[in-house]
């Protein structure tokens, strides 16, 4: 079993930094794709970044070039760091680790970007 519990949402202007992290519990987590995904109000869940079991960066659209994935397997951790946050990036964030076609989520944190 896979318990995620994410940190760092928040209310940030538009061009402001935010840092979320992911901490894993668990055995899986070194070798589980495992990343970030977000649900805007009224769209679907969509890829923010994600780094695969190989080792390779994965960013959703739009965000490539502002926001950074890494992870640290001895703290069983994944952080995103997103700069230059538009209004549009206000949604719910959820962190996410896929090992054998199972999904664990966290329960999100929320972060909106606004004047």
């Amino acid at each position: 079993q896979v318990q995620l519990v994410e940190s760092g949402g928040g209310l940030v202007q538009p061009g402001g930094s935010l840092r979320l992290s992911c901490t894993a519990s668990g055995t899986i987590f070194k070798t589980a794709a495992t990343g970030w995904y977000r649900q805007a109000p009224g769209k679907s869940r969509e890829l923010v970044a994600l780094i695969t079991s190989g080792g390779n960066e994965i960013y959703g659209n739009n965000v490539k070039g502002r926001f950074t994935v890494s992870k640290d397997n001895a703290q069983k951790t994944v952080v995103l760091q997103m700069n230059s946050l538009k209004p549009e990036n206000t949604a719910v964030y959820y962190c996410n680790v896929a090992f054998l076609a199972i999904n664990y989520w966290g329960k999100g944190t929320l972060v909106t970007v606004s004047s």
